[in-house]
């Protein structure tokens, strides 16, 4: 008896128990999978992960996690075989993220394609079926701002934009589309009807994905969003002086004759994106000032070079330890994020003895060599769409009074309201420079985000003026909340049921199963009739019971599972290069004391926090 025969046979009275969607790929299995589809599916099945002691949830999570980077990580484009770049020859990130794949010199970098964690579902016989503008005026439509209490405020909001503006932004195509609200909506939408440019299909010379997007930033965690994600940009933003970058004098970007920002990135900006450009930008400097201090005898180049390398870092590091936990806020979830940067034995026992014993018991920082699963570094289509958060967003900004003392409730007096359209674009920046970092960043500070929920996409984005990449506004207005539904299907992401099948999620078979708002189950069956099938990704996401001290939905949780370890484990600056040879003892010690986003504010504004 063969040994595929051997574990059919074993594992064929438990078919019956396994839902009937997974007994194709659980055939293609190895044993070991196997065994930990079926302990992830038991619990799937009883809903239990969040609801177990720590570290049965985090037993649960290496399992999840393992069996989604076996089976949900799909190059896209061509991999060079027989070419190997000197890793030695490129110690610092380069400006367009090259070369930090010795084995594949483009994987990471401005221009390399998005990736997949599943196939492409082609929709392009259903773009409009429902309607985008149906789905964004029944289903999305702010009706009353619905805010996240204490757990998630304006600066958490403003930090996801700060991060996906460092890394990703899809290449478009020069040929437009128009999308016209259909009669029975049109009354209700703002725009009657909007174009904008389809994203440009590039072939990948694959037999399997024959087309696929380029990505115009880079993917990697290299702080392209101050630094750029190539050398034009990063030359722009430089001075060319110890190490330094631009920044005016009253702590905020520097702008140039036209008004436009002169950063990393420029592109669809906000006042409180730009604060934490500033923000870095500072950190950058003081970087770099320690640097010289510490080492006399670094140049322009070498200092910006390190100064760029420990910045990034501090950056994913905030990102890993301090903004997850508080989008996730659960026990769990705050043992598996330091997990991911410290390992199991935590950070005292990292800062003591080092790195020893692999990811599991010291973390994805200070690996011996990266790992990227057999699949090449990048972002993906799947991971882009779960990061559709702009519900996030108020409708207003409430400026607070600095100077006066915080009530009872910690909490400093209300002095205006500004609306958010007068903080986006060349109108935002004019506005900032009148606010100031501190106001700007403290008031953030006390105003609580938007939930991600249905009925709360801001009303004023579903009548946006879109730029271009270098920050120019375009002529044609856009409905952002109608083109999210329609990028997911023109991109072939999967919609909402056919998503979770393919993360090895159970499907829902009726909109009870999603909710049980009887409002929603009513518009769901208005919009899609009895075809759970056929739910938008986004509106799926919005409308999922949330486990509990979670901001996001578990759909979308489980990309950011898989993604948010990649991001560390397959970035040499993170693994093989996180050392005093490559960062300098310095800044080693920069990153390796820096927890939060507060201690990035304490240092430059003491007074602040």
């Amino acid at each position: 008896m063969t040994m595929i025969m051997l574990k059919n046979l074993l594992f064929s009275p438990l078919r019956g128990f396994i839902h009937k969607d997974f007994h194709q790929i659980l055939d293609k299995m190895n044993l070991r999978d196997k065994l930990s589809f079926l302990v992830v599916h038991i619990i799937d099945k009883h809903n239990l992960w969040h609801r177990v002691p720590v570290f049965l949830g985090l037993v649960y999570l290496a399992l999840r996690r393992h069996l989604n980077q076996e089976y949900n990580l799909i190059n896209v484009g061509r991999t060079p075989s027989g070419v190997r770049s000197n890793p030695g020859d490129f110690p610092y990130r380069t400006a367009d993220g090259k070369y930090n794949d010795p084995f594949n010199e483009g994987a990471g970098s401005e221009f390399s394609f998005f990736g997949r964690n599943m196939m492409p579902v082609d929709q392009h016989d259903k773009l409009k079926n429902p309607d985008p503008m149906v789905v964004a005026t029944k289903l999305l439509a702010r009706r009353k701002f619905i805010d996240t209490g204490k757990q998630f405020n304006m600066i958490a909001a403003s930090w996801i934009q700060f991060m996906i503006h460092d890394w990703i932004d899809h290449l478009e195509d020069t040929q437009q589309i128009e999308l016209r609200a259909p009669e029975e909506v049109a009354s209700e939408c703002p725009l009657k009807s909007f174009k904008f440019f389809k994203t440009k299909q590039t072939p990948t010379g694959l037999c399997d994905i024959k087309t696929g997007h380029l990505n115009i930033r880079t993917p990697q965690w290299d702080g392209s969003a101050i630094y750029g994600s190539n050398a034009e940009v990063s030359k722009k933003v430089r001075t060319f002086k110890d190490g330094k970058l631009k920044l005016s004098e009253n702590g905020l970007i520097q702008q140039d004759e036209n008004g436009k920002i002169i950063s990393g990135d420029v592109r669809n900006a906000w006042a409180g994106l730009v604060t934490l450009q500033a923000l870095f930008v500072q950190e950058h400097n003081l970087v770099c000032d320690a640097l010289k201090k510490e080492y006399p005898e670094l140049k322009d180049e070498a200092l910006y070079r390190h100064a760029k390398r420990v910045t990034s870092a501090v950056i994913a590091k905030i990102h890993t330890i301090d903004w997850t936990v508080e989008l996730l806020n659960t026990d769990t979830l705050l043992a598996g994020m330091r997990a991911n940067w410290y390992g199991l034995l935590g950070k005292k026992f990292k800062d003591t003895f080092g790195h020893v014993g692999g990811s599991i018991l010291s973390g994805f920082v200070g690996m011996k060599k990266p790992e990227d699963h057999g699949v090449p570094y990048s972002l993906t289509e799947e991971f882009t769409s779960v990061y559709r958060m702009h519900q996030l967003l108020p409708d207003t900004l409430e400026l607070r009074n600095i100077d006066a003392t915080p009530g009872l409730n910690k909490s400093l007096p209300l002095t205006d309201e500004i609306p958010m359209e007068d903080l986006i674009g060349g109108k935002g920046n004019e506005n900032l420079s009148r606010i100031g970092f501190t106001k700007q960043m403290v008031s953030m500070g006390h105003q609580a985000s938007g939930a991600l929920e249905l009925w709360n996409y801001p009303i004023w984005m579903r009548d946006l003026i879109a730029q271009d990449v270098d920050g120019t506004d375009r002529p044609d207005h856009i409905d952002l909340a109608a083109l999210e539904i329609y990028r997911d299907r023109e991109r072939s992401v999967a919609r909402y049921n056919e998503f979770r099948r393919r993360m090895l999620q159970i499907p829902i078979t009726k909109w009870e199963d999603l909710t049980d708002d009887m409002e929603v189950i009513k518009t769901l069956h208005e919009v899609y009739g009895d075809d759970v099938e056929q739910l938008d990704l986004l509106v799926g996401m919005s409308a999922e019971k949330k486990i509990k001290g979670f901001a996001i939905s578990e759909t979308a949780f489980f990309i950011f599972l898989i993604m948010a370890s990649r991001r560390l484990e397959a970035d040499k600056f993170f693994t093989s290069y996180y050392n005093e040879e490559t960062y300098t003892k310095r800044g080693l010690e920069w990153v390796n004391t820096t927890e939060s986003l507060k201690d990035v504010l304490d240092r430059h504004y003491p007074e602040m926090t």
